[in-house]
């Protein structure tokens, strides 16, 4: 099984390409390490290849804040320049500033 080098980075700003959600990553996965559970309940049409790097995002839409686990395919860089507004951002990141937000926890 093949392996990719991430395309994204920890604080960019990113939306998934199919769904009205946008967030900003705080860790990546090089490949798929989510339950066998979860990546059974996407309809199989639309299930993502698991040898590809996948994010994890603080995540928003117009109704509430969440976590996501996000396949490379499915993401595109956001190009709003707006911040997110996630409430756990203040835990991880610095303030937004050039469209990234800065990592201020040290991650393992």
């Amino acid at each position: 099984m093949r392996t990719a080098q991430a395309k994204y980075h920890i604080g960019q700003v990113v939306r998934h390409r199919k769904h009205p959600f946008r967030g900003v990553i705080f860790d990546v996965d090089a490949m798929f390490s989510n339950t066998q559970d979860w990546y059974d309940s996407i309809p199989e049409d639309v299930r993502p290849r698991k040898d590809q790097p996948f994010y994890h995002l603080l995540a928003e839409n117009d109704e509430s804040y969440y976590i996501a686990y996000v396949s490379e395919q499915n993401l595109i860089p956001d190009e709003t320049g707006e911040p997110v507004d996630h409430p756990d951002l203040p835990d991880l990141f610095g303030d937004f500033e050039d469209g990234t937000y800065p990592l201020q926890f040290q991650l393992n």
